[in-house]
């Protein structure tokens, strides 16, 4: 194991800023590390050496003259390949984008770079982000770094996998339905589904418009929170391209405010069963931050079943209405895991304008009373999903004595999506076949910063993230 490789993405900056660590022995470290796991893998599916290494150099050079360095100078990072990054091949997964190269930074890249940020390279996607594991015509299937023959999730498989695996300290995902977040709950790592418009989506690939913008993010992902807290950072703020965007200053909370907040939890939705240990690592969640001061209550907020219905109707009825016309004479290219997604949506309720128009209107409506529950319990704790990492092409687990579907298992994300949400996951145990286990700590629109405060908190007490047995 590279040990340089795991390090945090705070310690790396930390180190480089402190001359302990060389930029250019950073990236050959990440280019090793991607050269010898990603052929087990299949995380990246674009990586430019040249241009790492070249820019490698370019950063000791700064560093050596003294210069003022950004909060991730020389820190190597990986992006999805849904999202723009100048001279990459930005194809989401899609054979209707091979070969696409960007000709600029989407704004979140931008950011990052003058941050000092090292782009590796483009990592992998379901065909146009439409699944909750990795696999398209164009390179293939993405291998957990946990097994093998498991998934790292979707649709920001391949930023997991690479991220868990070291071959980088962290990087850029995005969260439709939970694409983030089951990623990093599989994976073993922390993500961020943040605010809609808190990150710009400006350069994401499919265009976060009309419904879309309401439940589509971008947001990092790393191994621990402070990374994460530190990405964030940097990438936040308004953007004009985004039609969510908003002035939102950054605010990190003090101790004092923090633990003033009152904490709700809930180990199932009443519907979906989840497995025995992600319900236990929820409870183990909820004491620990009780036995630190937190008043924490069992607590199951009221509607989440119409968030469920809604959610699939903008997502996966409204998603099918805008892909299938885009493969209505390219069938062959169409990948198996798209396709299934196309035949869920068909089996959707019709939505014309008036339904679509009712669908909006509810939505709001619920949110509204969603954020009044919110109130008492500004920081909610549940799982992120039904099970842990999947074997490739499941599509239903026994649970409990019933059967869960693979649409229904993610719907412990899906809420949070419509109802714009910011919300994280941490690693806090694991299952029994050695699979990482995460915990979901969601919060209210723009208070961002209090969600990833609690998480912190959270991983301080259940424990930090561990390195994959991939080797």
């Amino acid at each position: 194991m590279n040990e340089l490789t795991f390090l945090s993405a705070v310690e790396m900056a930390q180190g480089i800023r402190e001359k302990k660590i060389s930029p250019v022995e950073l990236a050959e470290a990440h280019l090793a590390q991607i050269e010898r796991l990603n052929p087990k893998l299949n995380a990246f599916v674009h990586v430019d050496a040249d241009s790492v290494r070249r820019r490698a150099r370019a950063a000791e050079t700064w560093l050596m003259k003294g210069a003022r360095l950004g909060a991730v100078h020389g820190v190597p990072i990986s992006i999805k390949s849904s999202v723009d990054v100048v001279g990459m091949k930005c194809e989401a997964g899609t054979r209707l984008r091979a070969g696409y190269v960007a000709h600029s930074d989407a704004p979140l890249v931008s950011r990052l770079r003058q941050a000092g940020a090292i782009v590796l390279g483009m990592t992998n996607t379901p065909e146009l982000l439409m699944a909750w594991e990795t696999d398209n015509l164009l390179y293939g299937r993405t291998n957990s770094p946990w097994d093998l023959e498991r998934t790292p999730g979707g649709s920001s498989g391949g930023e997991a996998a690479a991220i868990a695996s070291g071959m980088s300290a962290g990087g850029v995902g995005s969260d439709g339905g939970g694409s983030i977040r089951v990623p990093a709950h599989f994976s073993g790592i922390c993500g961020l589904k943040p605010t809609p418009g808190r990150i710009p989506s400006t350069g994401h690939f499919p265009e976060s418009a009309g419904p879309f913008a309401l439940i589509g993010v971008v947001g990092p992902m790393a191994r621990n929170v402070a990374d994460l807290k530190l990405l964030f950072e940097v990438m936040q703020g308004p953007d004009d391209g985004d039609s969510c965007t908003a002035p939102v200053p950054l605010h990190w909370p003090s101790d004092q405010e923090v633990k003033s907040l009152r904490i709700g939890y809930f180990e199932d939705d009443g519907r979906t069963p989840v497995t025995s240990e992600i319900r236990q690592a929820v409870r183990i969640s909820a004491e620990s931050l009780a036995r630190i001061g937190f008043k924490v209550e069992p607590f199951r907020p009221e509607g989440l079943e119409e968030a469920r219905e809604l959610w699939r109707k903008f997502f996966v009825k409204a998603g099918g209405m805008l892909i299938d016309p885009l493969f209505e004479k390219r069938k062959s290219d169409l990948s198996p895991i798209l396709n299934q997604f196309l035949e869920l949506s068909a089996d959707e309720s019709p939505l014309r304008a008036d339904s679509l128009l009712d669908a909006w209107i509810r939505r709001d409506t619920l949110r509204a009373r969603f954020l009044a529950q919110m109130q008492k319990y500004p920081i909610l704790l549940c799982p992120p999903a039904a099970v842990p990492a999947f074997r490739h092409g499941e599509r239903s687990w026994a649970i409990d004595g019933k059967t869960v579907n693979y649409l229904d298992a993610w719907s412990y994300t899906e809420w949070f999506n419509l109802l714009g949400n910011p919300a994280a996951v941490v690693p806090v145990s694991r299952s029994s076949e050695g699979l990482p286990i995460g915990v979901q700590i969601v919060g209210r629109p723009w208070e961002d910063e209090q969600v990833l405060a609690v998480a912190q908190l959270v991983e301080k007490e259940c424990g930090a993230w561990t390195p994959p047995p991939i080797r």
